[in-house]
């Protein structure tokens, strides 16, 4: 048994120039994916996993970030007036989610930087990182197991998912030992964005880390890596690399659904099979969708 998780880190500093001009002023942690700004899909997560405090690396021109998850008391007011409880339960609805912290990370150098902007605020208990670029579907509850695999392990817990051999690059890659269950590995090792050929898996990494306090005092010496940025892989290679230091690091093989919005193409397809799936939208969605398709193969 070990110490239950409360916070999570969700880092969201990063500029979004993959989306400029749209992030040239609203960050890109807002842009709607429907009807909901994609960071709070992230809290929304953590929350359901346990986790209602919450501390979010921002940075300059982050603001929007912290007036959405505050209260809108003039926007209330009107919705109050206007008898519309529907809506206004959705604009206190992100308000209520959880205890929101905000820091300011500074210079953009890189994940584990962010990490480490964290450390006064986690102390000496063990934490969860959301990154907002990943979003998991609520039926499928990653963050929960990989909580539940620390509490019982103890040490660091990372998500992972199968890719095809030429997608690896895209991500950090792991080396793995089996544990006798199907959805749990041991880490042995990390390599950051490796060529194919170089891969000791198919097993990537996605955006969900339940990290031992222990990571801050190596991220604290860790230099720079990939890009001349301070990679969080780095210092995982090192937690998986000896036990003493931290514990161990196990991977929790995630084979659910995931939503990726880090470009625009998937941020689309991200948009387009959430809208399918809600009640509200779905129905007359997917009509339109049909028949849009059709129209475009024939056209074809």
């Amino acid at each position: 048994s070990h110490p239950r998780i409360t916070k999570a880190v969700i880092p969201a500093a990063g500029l979004g120039t993959r989306f400029l001009p749209a992030t040239k002023a609203t960050p890109k942690e807002m842009l709607p994916v429907v009807d909901k700004p994609a960071i709070q899909y992230v809290v929304e997560e953590a929350v359901s996993a346990g986790l209602d405090d919450v501390l979010m690396i921002t940075g300059r021109n982050k603001r929007p970030l912290e007036d959405h998850f505050d209260r809108n008391y003039e926007l209330e007011s009107a919705l109050q007036k206007k008898g519309d409880a529907s809506r206004l339960a959705k604009v206190q609805e992100s308000s209520d989610l959880a205890t929101m912290h905000y820091v300011r990370q500074g210079d953009p150098r890189g994940l584990g930087h962010a990490v480490l902007c964290a450390a006064p605020h986690v102390g000496h208990e063990p934490f969860a990182v959301l990154l907002g670029d990943d979003l998991i579907d609520p039926r499928d509850p990653l963050l929960a197991r990989m909580v539940e695999v620390q509490e019982r392990h103890g040490g660091s817990v990372i998500a992972l998912m199968e890719v095809a051999p030429e997608q690896i690059h895209l991500y950090g890659c792991a080396a793995v030992e089996t544990t006798g269950q199907d959805d749990l590995v041991k880490v042995t090792g990390l390599v950051e964005k490796p060529d194919a050929a170089d891969a000791p898996s198919r097993y990537a990494v996605i955006g969900r880390y339940v990290l031992d306090p222990h990571v801050f005092d190596i991220l604290r010496k860790t230099e720079p890596g990939r890009g001349g940025e301070i990679q969080l892989t780095d210092a995982l290679q090192q937690l998986a690399a000896d036990e003493k230091v931290g514990g161990p690091v196990h991977g929790v093989v995630f084979q659910g659904r995931r939503y990726d919005t880090g470009d625009r193409g998937d941020y689309l397809r991200a948009i387009v099979r959430l809208a399918c799936e809600r009640e509200d939208l779905g129905p007359d969605f997917r009509t339109w969708l049909r028949s849009y398709v059709t129209e475009e193969m024939q056209e074809s």
